[in-house]
């Protein structure tokens, strides 16, 4: 496997510490997997690396990092709506499942320390599994990042650096730092392993269910859980296990939605906002840095851009919380969005929503 620039073509070892290449292209991964079989799952290990045989992994390291991420349940919440926990992971959020595979990586490739920026789930992900590797981390979050979620990262003993201003100036602050001292960038957004182990999240649907479901709603604001799922369904699509790729619901704030605005214009590029405060905190990214390729993406596949109506987010998360899921906002958000589409335009049999954050770190 390697490292390719997206934009001048350039190849480069996955071993590198360049965040991205010198002509300021992000990496996108050079590796072909072999065709998806549900026989060839490892049923004998019980986490993400069941399915490693599609996997860019180095070495066996992940053997002593991982702590059993994946495999989350599938539930029903209504004759409409599946829900799928991956809030229950080792750090309580889907993060774990990229930060698991990046981290192994990292770990093979002999990195000692790492700096990411977060709105905090992937930042505690990558600290703990940092922990687990015995790599020194340091993890910068905005101002207004739920207290929780930092007390969780130092608790890992990564340093927590909080940035006053917007999650897009806490970004420019650490890469900042990262272009001076040259140190790992663990980016859950540039760092393209990262969606190695988010795309797992379909091979564990197609694997639990059998099939995928019609309907998918999805959270982007950096694109980590989008991009991985797409990765994943084009992976199946190309193997033969599905037939078609299903409808995809790409929700974004009503508070923050440069891909929306994109998307409704016909733009390749995102749309220029000014991010207003939102509780939606995990999806509030004013400028996503692999926006282009999201936005191909979706006009590839016809993927709907929607909004998570502001003032229907807390309402959401209570009428989860009534049936058992205590969620944070951001997750909520998925629902309210859900929720205002089947309002507008009625019923979805057969949807997956994704529960990707759980909710005592965002009770503040």
């Amino acid at each position: 496997m390697k490292f390719l620039c997206s934009r001048c073509g350039k190849q480069e070892e996955t071993t590198t510490h360049l965040p991205k290449c010198e002509c300021g292209g992000l990496w996108k991964l050079e590796f072909t997997p072999p065709a998806f079989d549900l026989k060839d799952v490892d049923r004998q290990e019980w986490s993400l690396f069941r399915y490693r045989k599609w996997l860019a992994l180095s070495g066996e390291d992940w053997k002593k990092i991982s702590m059993g991420e994946g495999m989350t349940p599938v539930i029903r919440m209504d004759e409409n709506v599946l829900l799928k926990m991956d809030y229950l992971m080792p750090t309580l959020s889907f993060k774990d499942r990229g930060a698991a595979v990046l981290i192994a990586n990292c770990k093979a490739a002999g990195v000692e320390k790492v700096v990411q920026d977060s709105s905090g789930n992937a930042g505690n992900s990558v600290a703990a599994y940092c922990a687990r590797a015995g790599i020194a981390c340091e993890i910068f979050v905005p101002e207004g990042t739920s207290p929780k979620k930092i007390d969780m990262i130092r608790a890992h003993g990564a340093v927590c650096t909080v940035v006053p201003g917007s999650r897009d100036h806490c970004a420019d602050v650490c890469r900042e730092r990262v272009e001076k001292e040259g140190v790992y960038y663990a980016n859950h957004v540039c760092n393209p392993l990262f969606y190695e182990g988010t795309k797992t999240y379909i091979y564990e649907i197609y694997e639990q269910l059998g099939r995928i479901p019609e309907h998918l709603v999805i959270p982007v604001g950096n694109g980590t859980l989008f991009l991985g799922v797409l990765y994943g369904l084009e992976h199946l699509l190309s193997s033969g296990c599905i037939e078609k790729m299903p409808e995809i619901l790409a929700l974004q704030s009503e508070h923050c939605d440069p891909l929306l605005q994109a998307a409704q214009n016909g733009e390749t590029f995102p749309a220029a906002v000014t991010p207003m405060p939102t509780i939606a905190e995990g999806i509030a990214i004013g400028k996503p840095l692999r926006g282009e390729e999201i936005l191909r993406l979706g006009k590839k596949y016809g993927v709907q851009f929607v909004h998570a109506p502001e003032d229907k987010i807390l309402e959401a998360r209570a009428s989860l919380a009534a049936r058992g899921i205590y969620c944070e906002h951001t997750t909520a958000a998925n629902y309210a969005a859900y929720l205002h589409r089947e309002k507008l335009y009625g019923k979805m049999p057969d949807t997956l929503i994704t529960m990707c954050g759980a909710g005592l770190k965002s009770d503040h």
